[in-house]
């Protein structure tokens, strides 16, 4: 044994400047729900990814995306064609922008500091969020139908109130904000039990159309209404870009979930076999008893919760609404609360928790009123899906193109969450990121203004992702 003296610890000197550590803990820009996920809580594994996108796709909004397009003329084959090739699309940029959190721990708005700068990153994060709100309004408004036709199974006299909907919107947007409060811990316990039970309901819901209908002959017998080529072409456009945008949410804010990865290789296949086939699953479901309709009711009704409140018998009612609520309130926590409640906790992290901006985002759901979004599925489809796209896009070909192209995978965790560092740029805005930004969009948008380019519009999230991608490579080029 040495016989060297041990020296006394040194006390710290009060004005010494603080440790790497300490500086980002004191910093404005940080909270314990932004933080850096540590290596002993990154505990999701394959399945738990699979889990969350079969959680979030057997939903009333997939549903209605997939009968859109047989209200609107598809057949059921050019539909399901559709709705394949724009998740398979979606999924390229979904697990590019994955890895930043499965290799570092951080959520989307901190990871959006790295292109955008410490204090721009406000500006992705909040149009991220502000859709996030709508779709939470939109699954909201949903689960307060489904709600109402339990109600008027149970009673039919109550069919005719003028506050039937709306009182029951109000009360499983309450029961959301519960589930909110609870937490992220909450959230995947949700996705581990209704997974599984989610599909056998589909199930049972595409045997019950098959039944009715006389088979699968007789309910997808129904051909195309488009005569020519062109005229299914302009229908398909718009279609595919609803498909893509209808994840174009969660494939920029994806690190919220992927930080938690055990490793790159879990998340890639759970996500990979998750999100493809249980979309197109679904959809096909939709389009299956979309389909069917038309034989049972002599039009396309798109709108499931229309067509389970025509069963007659008030047992199948309520076990059909429970189904649909509790796959709506799944997917409404994990996908439209998880991403806006972090970007809102990054204006003011000191002040606004991972809870504060999940109540914040339940206010600003209502607010978007979603009654309007679901008025018919042209709306839907041509006005809300394309429309964010167009914003969405562009802010995805910037976090790419800077991640992969320019830095190389290769981030500064510490300097994410401090003013003066690697991503101060002028001011902690990257103004050359926000001009990429505006061109992906203005160009995305001229076709929504001029007619004679509406194709800029139609294609909005491809126009914006390529536009931004190249502009922002091109201002940075030499860095």
């Amino acid at each position: 044994m040495s016989n060297a003296t041990v020296p006394a610890p040194r006390e710290r000197d009060p004005h010494a400047p603080p440790s790497e550590a300490q500086a980002v803990r004191t910093s404005g820009l940080y909270n314990e729900d932004l933080a850096p996920i540590s290596s002993d809580r990154r505990t999701w594994g394959t399945y738990n990814y699979a889990a969350l996108w079969i959680a979030m796709s057997v939903n009333i909004p997939t549903y209605l995306l997939a009968s859109s397009m047989i209200a609107g003329g598809m057949s059921w084959k050019q539909a399901i064609f559709t709705v394949f090739l724009g998740n398979v699309l979606v999924l390229i940029p979904m697990l590019l922008n994955a890895h930043a959190g499965a290799e570092y721990g951080i959520p989307f708005p901190v990871f959006a500091r790295s292109a955008f700068g410490v204090l721009g990153a406000n500006v992705p994060a909040m149009l991220r969020a502000l859709v996030a709100c709508g779709w939470f309004g939109i699954q909201s408004w949903i689960g307060g139908e489904a709600i109402d036709a339990m109600v008027v199974a149970l009673a039919p006299g109550a069919k005719n109130a003028p506050w039937g909907v709306p009182v029951c919107f109000i009360l499983f947007w309450g029961l959301n904000l519960v589930v909110i409060l609870r937490g992220i811990r909450t959230i995947r316990f949700l996705q581990g039990i209704t997974a599984p039970f989610l599909l056998l309901i589909g199930l049972a819901l595409l045997f019950w159309a098959r039944t009715k209908a006389g088979g699968f002959g007789p309910m997808l017998a129904a051909p195309s209404k488009f005569a020519t080529f062109g005229e299914f072409f302009r229908f398909f456009i718009p279609s595919l870009t609803g498909v893509v945008a209808f994840w174009s949410t969660v494939a920029l804010n994806i690190p919220d979930f992927t930080r938690y990865a055990r490793g790159q290789r879990e998340q890639m296949l759970g996500q990979a076999l998750g999100l493809p086939t249980t979309m197109t699953f679904y959809s096909f479901i939709g389009i299956a008893v979309t389909s069917a309709t038309v034989v049972l009711f002599g039009q396309a009704v798109w709108d499931p919760v229309a067509v389970l409140s025509h069963l007659g018998n008030p047992i199948a009612v309520i076990v059909a609404m429970v189904a649909l609520l509790m796959a709506t309130l799944n997917v409404n926590v994990a996908a439209n609360v998880v991403s806006p409640a972090n970007d809102f906790s990054n204006l003011w992290p000191r002040k606004i928790s991972f809870r504060l901006g999940g109540l914040l985002t339940c206010l600003v759901g209502v607010a978007m009123q979603p009654w309007k979004l679901l008025a018919s599925y042209g709306n839907y489809v041509s006005g809300w899906l394309v429309g964010y796209s167009g914003f969405l896009g562009p802010v995805a070909g910037i976090l790419i193109c800077d991640y992969f192209v320019r830095r190389k995978r290769v981030l500064n965790p510490e300097d994410l969450y401090r003013r003066g560092g690697l991503y101060e740029f002028s001011g902690g805005v990257n103004w050359r990121a926000i001009l990429a930004l505006a061109i992906g969009c203005a160009v995305a948008f001229v076709g929504l203004i001029y007619s004679p380019v509406r194709v800029l519009y139609d294609y909005a999230w491809f126009v914006g992702f390529a536009l931004s991608f190249l502009a922002y490579g091109a201002l940075t080029f030499q860095d």
